[in-house]
């Protein structure tokens, strides 16, 4: 009897040990899978749902804010970058803010998070290469003003971000913020308008 009692406890023992190795075996190859996925770019993976993306090569850059890029069909795209103004290519550090951002992307496959085209037919979006968010980073070396007048189609991460780095780039005194008086871009463009006007 104590010997049949033996055997079956040897026998359940056994057994539970042997569904603890299963599970422990279907546990580390989960948690094995897990780590071979691919991890989305820290920048990419914070774009706000509705938005589209588009990739290609950048093949021509218009000023600090704005360039062109040719996708895998040929098809080239006019991108104005979204949530940033940068000075006009004819304003004080409008070519420094033009070079700033060539030195970036120009002949490199990029990255856009849109979700609207301007009445330019521009693609206004982020632009992001290997997770650095190109934007922000203008901003932050002075070669951009955040551009708070659309900061309402950010997200509220990205307009704290923005902000907070112009007014690092500012307090810093770095590009643009040399000046002792900047001059905004939207406020240069609307001053152009008004003496082309008052010319006719």
């Amino acid at each position: 009897m104590q010997r049949h009692i033996r055997d079956s406890l040897g026998r359940a023992i056994r057994a539970r040990s042997f569904l603890y190795c299963a599970l422990a075996a279907l546990l580390f190859a989960a948690a094995c899978h897990r780590s071979t996925q691919p991890n989305p770019p820290p920048e990419a993976s914070r774009q706000a749902e509705g938005r589209q993306t588009l990739t290609g090569r950048v093949v021509r850059i218009a000023d600090g804010d704005t360039l062109t890029l040719l996708d895998s069909s040929d098809t080239q795209h006019r991108i104005r970058l979204e949530g940033i103004d940068a000075p006009e290519s004819h304003q004080a550090f409008g070519t420094q803010s033009k070079r700033s951002l060539s030195d970036m992307v120009f002949g490199k496959d990029i990255t856009v998070f849109y979700q609207k085209t301007d009445q330019y037919g521009r693609l206004v979006g982020k632009i992001v290469i290997d997770g650095m968010d190109v934007n922000l980073a203008q901003v932050k070396a002075g070669m951009a003003w955040h551009y708070k007048e659309y900061e309402r189609e950010q997200s509220r991460e990205d307009r704290d971000l923005y902000a907070k780095a112009e007014d690092e780039a500012r307090a810093d005194r770095r590009g643009l913020w040399q000046d002792a008086d900047p001059v905004e871009p939207s406020a240069f463009r609307k001053e152009e308008k008004r003496e082309r006007q008052d010319a006719r």
